[in-house]
């Protein structure tokens, strides 16, 4: 079994391309590449450049592969349905000009946070669910940009439970992966929100393997995240005061998630991720040089360690 390692935008805080306090792009590739991660995510669609030329150029100057991009909206009832479609073939149109041959990308589809569920993110008992009809219309508008994805591009869409979207909890999960087939979309399971949920990121990864394509990382400082359950916080709000941390300095038992990946022969990406407040992107580098250096003491302690980190 082989692992890859790849950083996200968003650890550098980029959420919003048009957020006036993101670093500049050139500053996340140059740290990207000098953390010692070998794979880079697109982070929201326009924010790294879109020419597919200079972008592949920009990259291989740093020595990243891309891997994924994310369609992070409303993908609910009330979604802007040729909007996602619009933003599913830029996304996936870019992708699949920039990725090395042979390689299988992936589109990571997200509910975004709204404002029915942000303030119950972690909190499955009180978080107001969906009625049957919306909740067919949602799966429908996931069916429809997926087939966009893998039939116009090539390229695998992957569904991400994510706190404070409609698709969080583990009933959640369990519903949608009912609904809809493996054959037009997978599983994107992330170690952070699944821990958010009150799931156990091992047993959650064992469970669903057959579904699982890609895998995130991610770490809590488990006293923010206590006391942002606590208050009922948003999850951004959250993640602004630190309630995400280097992989190793938090709450998520990572030698039961490597162990886990080991039981169901998981050889792939893994995409660290770290949301912040992109005000304090100047912490970043620090921040997944000691992600990566715990990664690597971790996967080499392991049997055959020494050959599965890539």
């Amino acid at each position: 079994m082989s692992l890859k390692f790849a950083i996200a935008p968003c650890s550098w805080g980029i959420e919003d391309p048009e957020n006036i306090d993101n670093p500049p792009w050139k500053t996340v590739l140059d740290e990207a590449g000098m953390s010692g991660f070998i794979g880079v995510e697109l982070g929201p669609y326009g924010y790294l450049p879109v020419n597919p030329s200079f972008l592949r150029d920009s990259l291989e100057s740093k020595q990243l592969n891309l891997i994924a991009g994310t369609l992070y909206d409303n993908l609910t009832g009330t979604a802007d349905l040729n909007n996602l479609k619009e933003k599913t073939r830029n996304i996936c149109r870019l992708l699949s000009e920039v990725l090395e041959s042979k390689q299988r990308g992936f589109i990571v589809i997200i509910d975004r946070v709204n404002e029915m569920r942000n303030n119950t993110a972690g909190h499955p008992e009180l978080a107001r669910r969906m009625n049957t009809a919306d909740w067919k219309l949602m799966m429908e508008n996931i069916r429809i940009v997926s087939k966009i994805a893998a039939e116009e591009f090539g390229i695998r869409p992957v569904v991400h439970p994510h706190a404070g979207g409609f698709i969080e909890f583990n009933d959640e999960t369990e519903k949608f992966l009912n609904d809809i087939p493996g054959n037009v979309a997978g599983l994107c399971l992330d170690t952070g929100h699944l821990y958010y949920a009150g799931d156990d990121p091992a047993q959650s990864l064992v469970k669903y393997s057959s579904r699982v394509d890609y895998v995130h990382f991610k770490d809590i400082n488990k006293d923010v995240y206590k006391n942002a359950l606590e208050e009922k916080m948003g999850f951004f709000d959250a993640c602004k005061l630190g309630v995400m941390c280097s992989i190793g300095r938090g709450c998520v038992d990572y030698r039961s998630v490597f162990s886990a990946l080991d039981r169901i022969d998981y050889s792939g990406w893994v995409t660290i991720e770290q949301e912040r407040d992109p005000k304090d992107y100047r912490g970043t580098l620090d921040d997944i040089k000691m992600s990566y250096d715990y990664l690597v003491k971790t996967v080499e302690s392991r049997p055959g360690g020494e050959h599965r980190f890539l």
